[in-house]
């Protein structure tokens, strides 16, 4: 006996001992000045295979040894563990080189932090849900299935019965497409086999509408797991599906001032539309621009990539149900652009020679005053000035210009590395329109907005017609996916709250921007401003990113994976109209453009609270926003630009506080307007017989 316990000892003692003392070794390369191409690859001395390497860098597999697309210039980790249980960790950094690199790797850790409070999850933190994604069943569909295959698809014989138990790679069914060949398909997980489609019956004819807009048609059967499994990314983090702070801090604003205002979003819609073709527009009122010109302006600084791009970043990630809590979101989102459009007019300050500065920096600040809250008022004005100077730079130029020159290079390859000089004709025409102030930009947005909407509403409306025989299929596919989604989509919290992020995201309201622009109304009724002001939300969310969503959904181009972006819309249009993804390239631009000479004026005006009121402060804002132009179109700046488009939703944090407090105020005025609209004592323009 002793014998054999002298002998097992002898052979475990060496394992155990080698496998404690092993060692990494690492290199790393940055094989070009390109940022975030990074690459870290390991080799493990000693230790006892196999074994698994934990990065965190989530995209990076356990099995893997090397992790590629890393950010040059910031630490990555790996937890190395062989087969014995030992680990070791190890930390690497790869070189930067450029100087685009190092802003990058210098901006990746702020934009961690700025993104940790944006999108914190206060629900999960008190542990009122848990926002890992698990899966309870595995769907098993048609082989090398994609959206764009034509052919039909039977189901001929079931190999298992209906509740039998499976295991993984063990064959379940033989399917058969419209020549006859006959295809065995395995189960791709084990557990409960579940069949969701009869013998002899079609799986998928994608002659079929109902088939090519339903999510998931191409499925004909599911294993149920024994127990929930929770997914993972690549490197093993569990896949959560959080409710951001910041979506819940922007919807729940939206939906305490449709309350607060009565609904003002619904009842006051028609008055909107009269106010901004210019009815009631008062040539002698004070300001600067008419209703129509303060609301093309607003309308141009939101409707822009992430109508083309983040819909189908939504769609892909929520299914079709995101569109409807998209247009929930945006219809509630009305009202928060009433209260805050109304307070910048009411707030402003006109100087002699007839410049406006208005915005929340104003009645921030001097709203506040009014209440004995001064000391606050001061630095939730300064607040939202900075991160209005910071988003103008970034998310309202250099992103503009960066993702506008991506897809006109993307159509025409000729531009490929010719950013810089891109960069140059843009500031020129960007600097035409904005250096004539704001009536300049207000007649440029005026002409600009009408023209690109119509442009795009008309075209996502022919593909819709083109496609009207799935009309049914695609707002079944919408409710369906709204109120009851697979738990692979998150649930219904995790569509609604990707509906909802997206229209929060994207017409901004809350944010604040608009009632800069709309502060210039001439106008002497502050919520005069307000009605013209609710219907943004409304041009922007409820039509031209709905239709967006109904293009991807009515094409069924919201079930291809691997896709998304700005180039999953223009393939979801192109499907239709072979020529479209070059005119919406071109629409890109002008979307882009537009967006630019709008948040020149956002940002100037803070910048003049912050630095003075003079011409000259001017004119250097408007010379470093030009520089900002060709430099977001010729370098790629990754993180820098993913903070400063955060900076457009840390605009909100000041913004709304202001406006709780400033509620009751702005509900008094309405009011008060509301009776003079009754009592016929408004100014209003005397229509032709």
């Amino acid at each position: 006996m002793k014998r054999y316990l002298l002998v097992i000892f002898a052979v475990i003692l060496p394992i155990l001992t080698f496998s404690q003392s092993f060692e990494i070794v690492g290199e790393t390369y940055n094989p070009s000045k390109t940022i975030n191409d990074g690459v870290i690859e390991i080799k493990v001395k000693g230790g006892v295979e196999p074994f698994t390497y934990r990065w965190n860098n989530q995209s990076t597999p356990l099995n893997s040894q090397r992790a590629m697309n890393l950010t040059e210039g910031v630490p990555y980790t790996v937890v190395v563990t062989d087969a014995t249980g030992a680990s070791k960790t190890a930390e690497f950094t790869v070189k930067t080189e450029a100087i685009t690199e190092v802003f990058n790797g210098t901006m990746t850790p702020a934009v961690g932090a700025l993104g940790s409070v944006l999108f914190w999850d206060p629900f999960a933190a008190i542990g009122v849900y848990d926002p890992v994604v698990y899966a309870d069943v595995k769907q098993i569909g048609i082989p090398n299935w994609s959206n764009d295959l034509e052919n039909k698809y039977t189901l001929k014989t079931w190999l298992k019965g209906d509740g039998a138990k499976v295991a993984k790679d063990e064959p379940v069914a033989i399917i058969q497409d419209k020549s006859g060949k006959e295809i065995q398909v395995k189960s791709l997980a084990k557990g409960t086999l579940k069949h969701l489609t009869l013998e002899g019956k079609t799986i998928y004819n994608s002659d079929n509408a109902e088939h090519v807009i339903e999510q998931g048609a191409h499925y004909f059967a599911e294993v149920k797991y024994d127990e929930p499994i929770a997914l993972t990314h690549p490197n093993g983090d569990p896949l959560t599906k959080p409710i951001s702070f910041i979506v819940i801090w922007l919807v729940l604003g939206a939906l305490f001032f449709t309350i607060r205002m009565g609904f003002i979003n619904i009842r006051g819609f028609k008055h909107a539309i009269d106010l901004a073709r210019g009815k009631y527009d008062d040539p002698d009122a004070p300001g600067q621009v008419t209703h129509f010109q303060a609301l093309a302006t607003a309308v141009s600084g939101t409707v822009g990539l992430g109508n083309i791009a983040g819909v189908a970043v939504a769609v892909s990630l929520g299914g079709a149900g995101a569109t409807f809590w998209m247009i929930a979101c945006g219809l509630l989102g009305m009202s928060t652009k009433f209260v805050e459009c109304t307070l910048g007019v009411k707030y402003r300050d006109i100087l002699p020679d007839g410049r406006v500065f208005g915005g929340p920096m104003n009645y921030l600040r001097y709203g506040l005053e009014k209440r004995n809250m001064k000391g606050l008022g001061k630095v939730l004005a300064a607040m939202f000035a900075v991160l209005a100077v910071g988003a103008s730079f970034g998310g309202g130029n250099m992103f503009q210009a960066n993702q506008s020159f991506e897809q006109l290079a993307g159509q025409f390859p000729m531009l490929e590395g010719n950013g810089f000089y891109f960069g140059i004709i843009t500031a020129i025409l960007v600097g035409v329109v904005i250096i004539g102030g704001i009536n300049s930009i207000a007649k440029v947005t005026g002409r600009i907005v009408p023209v690109m909407a119509t442009f795009y509403i008309v075209a996502a409306l022919a593909v819709i017609i083109m496609n009207i025989q799935n009309i049914g299929p695609a707002f079944s596919a919408i409710v369906e996916g709204a109120f009851n989604p697979s738990a692979l989509k998150g649930g219904v919290i995790g569509v609604l709250v990707v509906g909802f992020q997206r229209a929060a995201f994207s017409n901004e309201a809350g944010v604040g921007s608009a009632a800069i622009a709309h502060s210039t109304a001439k106008t002497n009724h502050p919520p005069s401003e307000g009605f013209v002001a609710l219907l943004e939300p409304f041009i922007d969310t409820v039509v031209v990113c709905t239709l967006t969503a109904l293009v991807l959904i009515f094409t069924g181009m919201h079930e291809v994976e691997g896709l998304a972006g700005a180039q999953l819309t223009s393939d979801a249009f192109g499907s239709q109209i072979s020529w479209f993804p070059y005119l919406l390239a071109f629409a890109v631009f002008l979307f882009a453009f537009s967006t630019m000479i709008s948040w020149s004026y956002y940002g100037m005006r803070a910048w003049t609270y912050l630095f003075g009121k003079s011409k000259k402060v001017e004119l250097i804002y408007k010379m470093l926003f030009l520089v900002f132009v060709v430099i977001g179109a010729s370098v790629s700046l990754g993180a820098v630009l993913d903070f400063s488009d955060m900076m457009i939703l840390a605009m909100s944090f000041p913004n709304i506080i202001g406006l709780y407090i400033m509620s009751g105020e702005v509900k008094g005025d309405l009011a008060d307007y509301i009776k003079k609209l009754k009592a016929n004592q408004l100014f209003r323009k005397l229509e032709n017989k």
